[in-house]
Formats: structure tokens, sequence, C-alpha cells
């Protein structure tokens, strides 16, 4: 967790400006903690660390201690073939389920904070931005993932985010200042998510149901196995709402197949032979099934 500085300059209005105009988020200095002001070409604290923006927008708040490899995060072949994927709308259902409840879980004002946590290339992040300003709302919404290059493919798909290079365990975001935290097929940090929302805030979280891809598994595995879907309980949360989304998906491209397969932890745990079956299929129908799961910071939560 990064050590933050409570006494960090105030925000101003609706929390968006700065002491001397310039933008104000949620992100915090991941040396000392302090706010960052979002200037045109870089992030800026009041102890005058700055942080440089990418061509494409983003911010690296990544300290070098705090990566494990020289390229964390997803690697440039699984970020192209999720973002392909994504893009050809399969899994457009689960996008207006997490955006629908998005909308009526935030209070519905201008300057509502949101963050993303793991937001890969920004498909669910972008989705709810467009449907919150479809309502007149001008929101505060944040992505972070570990990816540098899936954080600049949100950066190259939706301007009005602001997107950094971080890990999901040591956010650098200021404590309770998160009206809804999204968790979608992310690491999952209960410390930190308690720690960054507002007193009852909430939590919107995804996770795969126990017959996801079921079809896809036969195909590739001799054996296929369920997936293990927990109980729902989570300390310091409140269950608001449980919601299953289940569907029969139409694969009717190889191309979109490899895609599909390519985004998922299975590619990795996968033989050559059954991987090669995988692809001279012409088409694949397969289950899909995910968990919506709305929680709410309960008092004393953090």
């Amino acid at each position: 967790m990064i050590k933050e500085d409570t006494n960090s300059a105030c925000l101003i209005g609706r929390g968006r400006l700065g002491l001397d105009g310039g933008a104000m988020g949620i992100l915090i200095c991941p040396n000392c903690g302090k706010l960052l002001r979002e200037e045109p070409k870089t992030f800026v604290c009041p102890a005058g660390h700055s942080f440089d923006r990418a061509k494409s927008g983003y911010v690296n708040l990544l300290m070098p201690g705090s990566k494990h490899s020289a390229q964390p995060g997803d690697d440039k072949r699984m970020v192209e073939a999720r973002s392909a994927f994504l893009n050809a709308g399969y899994y457009q259902p689960l996008l207006a389920a997490v955006t629908e409840s998005a909308c009526r879980h935030l209070p519905l004002q201008d300057g509502v904070s949101l963050l993303d946590a793991g937001c890969g290339e920004g498909y669910y992040t972008a989705g709810v931005d467009q449907a919150l300003r479809e309502k007149g709302l001008d929101p505060q919404i944040t992505g972070v993932d570990i990816s540098k290059l899936a954080v600049n493919k949100a950066a190259k798909r939706c301007k009005n985010l602001t997107l950094a290079v971080a890990s999901v365990f040591h956010l650098p975001v200021k404590t309770e200042s998160c009206d809804l935290f999204l968790n979608l097929f992310a690491p999952f940090c209960l410390p930190e998510i308690l720690r960054t929302l507002k007193p009852e805030g909430k939590l919107l979280l995804v996770i795969p149901g126990e017959r996801h891809l079921w079809e896809l598994k036969q195909a590739v595995y001799d054996d296929p196995y369920l997936n293990q879907v927990k109980d729902f309980g989570i300390e310091g949360l409140e269950l608001l709402e449980q919601k299953e989304l289940s569907w029969h998906m139409e694969v009717n491209r190889s191309e979109d197949i490899d895609h599909l397969f390519q985004m998922t932890p299975y590619y990795y745990k996968t033989s050559q032979e059954g991987y090669h079956r995988l692809l001279s299929l012409p088409s694949l129908r397969t289950s899909v099934q995910f968990h919506l799961l709305v929680y709410r910071k309960q008092p004393g939560g953090f």
C-alpha cells in the first residue's frame, strides 16, 4: 500500500481543480502520497515529483521496485487478442449489464468518481463513461492496470479517462475517494478496495461462472473441469445485488476463436495438440456465464 499524505492540497469546487487551476483527480504520488495535479503533459505533486504523460495520455506510476518483470501484466499478444475479440462485440451483453448496473448504483451527479482497477484496454471503462455522459453527466473515471500495453490501448480508446500504469495491490489512489470501484476479472485486493472506497461506496465485481466457456474447454482438454466459484460473502462489504448472466455465444470465424482462447489463462495451460484441435474448428458455440455482484462498504470497513 502506498503511504498517503493526508495533508495534500484540498480540492476546490466539485473536486476537479487545484489551487493553480490544474485538474485534480484521485491519483496520488507513488513517492510521497500527495495528491497529483493533472497538467497537459505531466502529473505533478506539491512536493515536486513529476510524472510525464505518454503520447496517448496515460501516466506511468508503477515504481521500479513494484515490478516483478521487465514488462509486467498482460503481454502484447494477450492485449491485442482481447481488444480484437471485445471490439467484435461478443461480450456486448456483459458490457450492457455492467453499464446499467454502474449507472444505477452511482450517484447521478457531476464529478462522481469511479475507479476501474485492472481496467485492461478500457472496453468496460469507456462503456461506463459513455453511458454516464449520455445521461448528461461529467464523471471522473480513473483506470489502473499494471500492463503498460493495455493502458496505452485504453488511452487511445477513450480520451475522457484518467489512466495510470500501477498495481491493484498498491493503488496510487486517494483514500476514500471512490463512489464505485470496478473489479472485472482482475486481481482482487480487498484492503485496497476498502481503503479507496468512500463511506457507503460500492464495489461492482464480475467473475466467471462454473460453466463459463465450457465447450471451449471440451475442445482443448481431454478432461475439462468446472470453474470454482467461491462464496459471495466478503468481509467489510454488504452484498446488495447478484445477477447471473448466461448465454450461448456463436463464434463463427477461426481468428475470433483464436482471439478468445488467447485472452484466457487456458492458453498457457494447453498442449499444442489441444490448441491445434481448437483452431481446426470452423466455428464454436460455447456457454458464457458470469456473476455480476454489487457490494456496499460497511461502516468501519476500513
